[in-house]
Parts: C-alpha cells; sequence; structure tokens
C-alpha cells in the first residue's frame, strides 16, 4: 500500500472516530477498532466515500488479549505495515468514593484503560518495528496528571497510562518507535454518559455553563503529535479547556 497505515482503537464514538476522520483527510489506511460492528461499518464506508480511504474494521474487544492477538495476526499482509498506533478507548465507570465504588465498574476501567492498551502495544510493537516510521499515542487524561474527588480507580488507571507511556518512550526509542501521549481535560463525548451509566440527563450536566473541549480539539493534537518531523517527537500534551485549571475544577458562567 502506498499511504500509511494507522490503527485507532475506541474509533466507534467520541476522540476515536474523530481522529479516524481526521487521518483519513490526510491520507492514511486505517484499521478501525471498537466494539460496535455497526459503527465501525458506517465509519468506513462514509470514509471511503469521502477521502478514498481504505479500511479494515477490528470489532473486538481489547480487554481479550487472545481476542486481540488473534485479530492482528489475521489482517492481510499489506495491512500489517502498521506505522501509527492510537490507543484511544478508555472510559470511566461510576463517580463514588472508594468505599461505596462497584467492583464492576472497577474491573471494567482497569480492564479496558491498562490491560487493552497493553494488549494491544505488546501485539503490535513487533509489527511496527519493521516500519518505516512507527508512531505510539497513547490518550491518557488530566486525571493521569493530578487527582479529583470520586475519581479514584479512573485516576488510578490514567496515571498508570501515564506511566506506561513513559515507559514505552525509554524502551522504545532504540528502535526508532516514537511514543507520545495526549491528556485531555473535560471533552464532551460519550465519556460522562457511560460514567453515569447511561443516564444522559445527568450527563449533560458536566457539561453545563463553559466552553468544553469537543473531540476534534483532541483529534487534531494528534495530527500535531504525528506529523512532526522525523527527529521531533512529543513526549506529551496536556489540553484543557480555557475554564478548567485543574481536574475537578471547573469554573462555570450559569449565563451560558
Amino acid at each position: 500500500m502506498a499511504k500509511k497505515i494507522a490503527l485507532i482503537t475506541g474509533a466507534t464514538a467520541g476522540i476515536g472516530k474523530a481522529t479516524a476522520e481526521l487521518l483519513a483527510q490526510q491520507g492514511f489506511n486505517l484499521i478501525l477498532n471498537g466494539r460496535r460492528r455497526d459503527r465501525l461499518e458506517e465509519l468506513a464506508t462514509i470514509l471511503a466515500s469521502e477521502y478514498g480511504t481504505a479500511s479494515v474494521i477490528m470489532p473486538i474487544d481489547i480487554r481479550d488479549y487472545e481476542e486481540v492477538k488473534a485479530s492482528v495476526l489475521a489482517l492481510p499482509d499489506e495491512w500489517k505495515n502498521i506505522e501509527v498506533l492510537v490507543n484511544n478507548a478508555g472510559l470511566a465507570a461510576g463517580l463514588d468514593n472508594i468505599e461505596n465504588g462497584d467492583i464492576d465498574h472497577w474491573n471494567r476501567m482497569i480492564d479496558t484503560n491498562i490491560k487493552g492498551l497493553l494488549y494491544m502495544s505488546k501485539t503490535l510493537i513487533p509489527l511496527m518495528k519493521k516500519t518505516a516510521n512507527p508512531h505510539i499515542v497513547n490518550v491518557g487524561s488530566i486525571a493521569g496528571k493530578e487527582v479529583y474527588p470520586n475519581g479514584n480507580v479512573y485516576c488510578g488507571t490514567k496515571h498508570m497510562v501515564d506511566a506506561l507511556n513513559k515507559s514505552m518512550r525509554r524502551e522504545l526509542a532504540e528502535f526508532n518507535i516514537k511514543v507520545s501521549s495526549v491528556n485531555p481535560g473535560a471533552v464532551e463525548t460519550e465519556f460522562s454518559i457511560v460514567r453515569m451509566d447511561g443516564d444522559e440527563e445527568r450527563a449533560g450536566k458536566v457539561y453545563e455553563g463553559f466552553e468544553n473541549l469537543v473531540a476534534e480539539d483532541i483529534a487534531d493534537a494528534i495530527w500535531y503529535i504525528i506529523s512532526r518531523p522525523a527527529h521531533v517527537n512529543i513526549n506529551e500534551l496536556i489540553i484543557m479547556p480555557k475554564a478548567q485549571p485543574a481536574a475537578g475544577v471547573i469554573i462555570r458562567n450559569k449565563g451560558l
């Protein structure tokens, strides 16, 4: 293939979908991962129509290592020349203190945000070592830099992503693999709906009274990271809404 190939996890919505759209505009072919096959198929069709993008869909749950490994190994040889991996899939579940925390919520966050990132990275690194300009971008969070009340386990998982990003950077530099992270503050996607177990009214209140980030803001940052010259690595970016000076602190204008 003449075009570069990027694999994006969590491409069915939000930051992953916006990143897929932007990389398609920039001439990439894409491997689109997510659990919702119908959304992946729809996205692949739109990208082919609008940008001439070739896509392979990977409708798997990245929490299952054997499924991840089998799906990557089953790719046609021409699709294994993956230069960019965007480890975007992640979630928050619940907003309780540790005493009242839901164990299922904890496991979902740990299995997706940490293990899923590890499983996909472990499987792709041997392939990426063979490509010309490999780059791994890990989508973290301001919750990986700071903590806030009742964010305990989610913040813990994103601190782990931050540590893994730094570890991967040190381990993979000698193999010519760039490693970067982008760490957003409040981005209006499906994030809060998932966190509130589908309660859209409660989730909507998270973004009231200020101008939040949107998925395209983070996709733009990811494109900036991977479009730098070959000798330049952006180790990490922290991106916040102007109204959010710190994690858990938002200056709201009730008149908005």
